[in-house]
């Protein structure tokens, strides 16, 4: 049976009765267990949002330097990149449940350590390394539990609750950093951590696993080359910003001597090296199953097509998600001046949206198709991206940009309502812990490549016009050629309020200084503005990959064959496993 193919129920069983369960799995009216998945998912994607905002505060506290976070930030995201394939491996090993309370428990450590940290060296060991173990770990077996948890519609409702629960954290957690770095300490967010990574692991007991641990030889080879192209494509996405994409800009140096093989940059020959890696790493899988060994990724699911379009549009909502809340707090901190916790406030409208429209998803899902239902968030998202450009100016346009951000996050909650379930269903029960550990790799990479595309865009923009600025402008001769010396390896993205300052302390009259700040103010609108376009243009891309999902109203057939065969007979509710079956053949058969 190829793995596209519906899965047959196990011999001898029936459906359950109303209030109960199959296979022991709760009933479908508590919803427990997916609040406690929810928590901890919010938990881990809030980890990667929180700190943005919080940079300067921690630097201070532990007498370090902005590059050292960053290159925690970063190594964050390499570590579930290089482990998340594994993280999904040894859950089908130890068991998903006991994997998701091992990782549970290790996230809480990491976040613990990261809390209690008096230096730099401590805190990238809490928060870079162990909270990134524990969460490759949880992130997999979330989606995993969902599917052995929750059927039918039941089933839809939940994955909307966990890409509700993703979302919300993208737009809360400056909102969260924000305010208890004004109001209290960074540490607090940590804390707040171990406490519901703790509650979480209470409540673990209402969560059935219907799957034993299984006896799995893991292939070392496998593990190095999926984690080393993983790492490599993920670092070069996100280090383009410095060292450019093919012409290098700031590159690494060794001794002295700037690392650019060939006179290219070192982004291109990572992303190369990494696509050769997962290259032969995808054919060491196909080899390893002919000669009936045990594979370490099952790669022939990304032949099934409602999976494979399941899996491009979750990367590229995750591209959009990052590339936006890379420019949102752009233009309001460093253009309009405004702090951590009045940036959080203005994203706000972004979580309100984003929660309501992932609950109205599912109830749209009894009357439009999935794909539908990705469509239309798809292009919602463009008309948000299209408000927004439109709300950029020297002084915010207050309604225009509450209205972009609140029709962005209902864009995005109309796709967190409907991709969760399209790529879980696409496979049988078996397989559940591999696609959801392929999905925290797409998520993890459209999230770096989002980064990567919108900074550079932003950031090249705003040498292009600022050069273009000074060169045209009524400074004197010398202050533009001192100036278009300066920058000619690209400008620095500061914020516009602190350029004054700068060109009278190297030497400039107020009245040149005045007039620099403002060419480079305008420039960096100018830059938003281009970086947004080029969102417009992802969210256009995406509506490409949403070509394979399904396109039937889930339990439609169903219904219909039943009606069919006796249209006289009392109307009862679909069974679930009927439902799927139906749902993952019509994402094959129909165009």
């Amino acid at each position: 049976m190829s793995p596209s193919e519906a899965q047959p129920e196990p011999a001898g069983e029936t459906a359950p009765a109303e209030g109960e369960s199959s296979a022991g799995a709760p009933a479908r009216t508590s919803w427990v267990v997916v609040a406690a998945l929810s928590a901890a998912q919010f938990v881990m994607v809030l980890d990667s949002t929180v700190m943005n905002v919080s940079i300067s505060q921690v630097v201070e506290d532990l007498d370090t330097t902005v590059s050292a976070m960053q290159a925690a930030i970063t190594f964050y995201t390499l570590t579930m990149a290089a482990l998340m394939l594994v993280g999904a491996k040894l859950g089908d090993v130890w068991g998903r449940l006991r994997a998701f309370v091992i990782g549970a428990i290790i996230y809480a450590i990491g976040s613990l350590t990261t809390a209690l940290s008096p230096n730099i060296v401590v805190l990238f060991t809490g928060w870079s390394v162990i909270e990134g173990v524990g969460a490759v770990l949880v992130i997999p077996a979330i989606a995993a539990l969902i599917a052995d948890n929750y059927e039918g519609r039941a089933r839809v409702t939940a994955y909307a609750m966990i890409g509700a629960a993703s979302g919300a954290a993208v737009a809360a957690g400056p909102l969260i950093g924000g305010f208890l770095t004004t109001y209290a300490s960074w540490r607090y967010v940590f804390i707040g951590e171990v406490v519901v990574m703790a509650v979480v692991v209470l409540f673990s007991r209402r969560i059935v696993d219907r799957h034993e641990p299984a006896r799995l030889h893991i292939d070392p080879l496998s593990v190095v080359l999926s984690s080393a192209g993983l790492i490599a494509i993920v670092l070069g996405m996100l280090q383009s910003k410095t060292w450019g994409w093919i012409v290098p800009l700031d590159s690494p140096e060794i001794n002295g001597v700037p690392v650019e093989p060939l006179g290219i940059s070192l982004t291109t020959w990572l992303i190369i090296v990494g696509g050769v890696l997962l290259a032969w790493f995808a054919g060491r899988q196909r080899g390893l199953l002919d000669r009936g060994r045990e594979a370490f990724l099952d790669v022939s699911l990304l032949r099934i097509d409602r999976l494979r379009s399941g899996l491009s549009a979750l990367g590229a909502q995750y591209a959009v998600t990052a590339g936006l809340f890379f420019m949102v707090p752009v233009y309001l901190q460093m253009t309009l001046g405004l702090d951590a916790l009045q940036t959080g406030i203005r994203i706000f409208p972004l979580s309100v949206s984003l929660i309501i429209f992932s609950f109205a998803g599912t109830r749209l899902s009894r009357i439009w198709s999935p794909r539908r239902i990705v469509r239309v968030g798809q292009v919602v998202l463009v008309g948000s991206a299209v408000l927004l450009l439109a709300s950029v100016d020297e002084e915010l346009r207050q309604v225009a940009f509450s209205i972009g951000m609140f029709i962005a996050g209902a864009a995005l909650g109309l796709l967190a309502s409907q991709l969760g379930n399209v790529n879980m269903s696409s496979v049988g029960p078996e397989k559940s812990s591999e696609v959801g550990g392929m999905q925290g790799v797409f998520q993890n990479l459209g999230s770096s490549l989002g980064t990567a595309l919108i900074g550079s865009v932003l950031i090249g923009a705003l040498a292009t016009s600022f050069a273009s600025g000074v060169a045209t402008s009524d400074l004197p001769a010398e202050v533009r050629d001192a100036v278009a010396e300066a920058t000619a390896e690209g400008v620095e993205l500061v914020p516009a309020s602190t350029v004054q300052g700068i060109a009278e302390d190297a030497g400039l009259s107020s009245a040149d200084a005045e007039e620099l700040s403002e060419t480079y103010g305008q420039a960096q609108l100018q830059s938003l503005r281009v970086a947004f376009v080029g969102l417009i243009g992802i969210a256009l891309l995406a509506l490409l990959f949403s070509r394979g999902i399904p396109n039937v109203v889930e339990g439609a057939s169903t219904r219909g064959r039943r009606d069919a065969a006796d249209p006289g007979a009392e109307q009862e509710d679909p069974d679930p496993a009927a439902e799927q079956d139906d749902l993952a053949g019509a994402g094959e058969e129909r165009p």
